[in-house]
């Protein structure tokens, strides 16, 4: 049953959960292509316009091309397969990122800010390393009550109000363009529970259907993203993807 996120006082050590949890879980999944995913027909889009591109926390689901576009990412083995296929991977702190201010016309961070400990140094970063009117692609869940087992399974810190997320953006100069419902979570919290018990206790079974079944099940049944202008309803909504724009630097200003 859904309940409230945890707080900062019985929330349990976030980091170590993502380093054991995502640890074994990459190292036997398969490398899925960044055109296969719903959100390709958005990044097509930009792509024309983003020679310098970025992508946080990819995993080995990226939506970027890989090769010529830069990855941070904490795996090693993520780093080393997007390498191998023309990436510019590193393995890196998400909120301290190895670039110089004003370095990329992209960056795209696809369910990876909700992991980070310390969120608000993360959009820093994120805004610090855009160009004036760069474009910034991510998606989040939503809503605190909405808080499942499957959240502290994967490593979440936390869900967004709206309200908040909103705020955190504005205090960043990133200015929401569109966004769209977003996930490729199932909605049966049965089918969820059943996935995150198998993955618990016998991983190497449920990974070998994770590639084989439920990943190109998941691929082949996604619904085209339905990007509206400004922010959607959120009603009932678990995740949401969002395209904003860095607003343009003040000439001897700090934004």
């Amino acid at each position: 049953m859904p309940r409230d996120s945890p707080t900062p006082r019985n929330r349990p050590d976030v980091a170590a959960i993502n380093r054991e949890f995502y640890g074994a879980f990459w190292p036997k999944a398969h490398l899925q292509r960044p055109d296969g995913f719903n959100t390709w027909p958005l990044i097509s889009e930009l792509l024309p316009r983003a020679a310098a591109r970025l992508e946080l926390g990819p995993g080995l689901c990226p939506r970027l091309p890989i090769a010529g576009t830069h990855f941070i990412d904490m795996s090693p083995v993520v780093v080393e397969r997007l390498g191998a296929r023309g990436g510019i991977a590193s393995t890196g702190d998400i909120g301290s990122l190895p670039f110089g201010e004003s370095a990329f016309d992209l960056v795209c961070a696809f369910d990876v800010i909700e992991h980070a400990e310390d969120d608000r140094r993360v959009f820093h970063e994120l805004s610090r390393v855009l160009k004036d009117d760069g474009v910034l692609v991510f998606s989040v869940p939503l809503h605190p009550d909405r808080w499942t087992d499957f959240d502290r399974l994967v490593g979440h810190a936390r869900r967004y109000e709206p309200s908040e997320l909103l705020a955190i953006m504005s205090d960043n100069q990133l200015r929401l363009e569109k966004s769209a419902v977003f996930g490729m979570q199932p909605a049966n919290p049965r089918l969820v529970s059943y996935g995150m018990w198998w993955l618990e206790h016998h991983r190497s079974r449920a990974m070998f259907w994770y590639n084989w079944v439920g990943m190109p099940l998941a691929m082949r049944f996604q619904k085209p993203l339905q990007l509206v202008s400004g922010f959607i309803d959120t009603s009932g909504v678990d995740e949401v993807v969002l395209v904003c724009r860095r607003a343009p630097r003040v000439q001897g200003g700090s934004g």
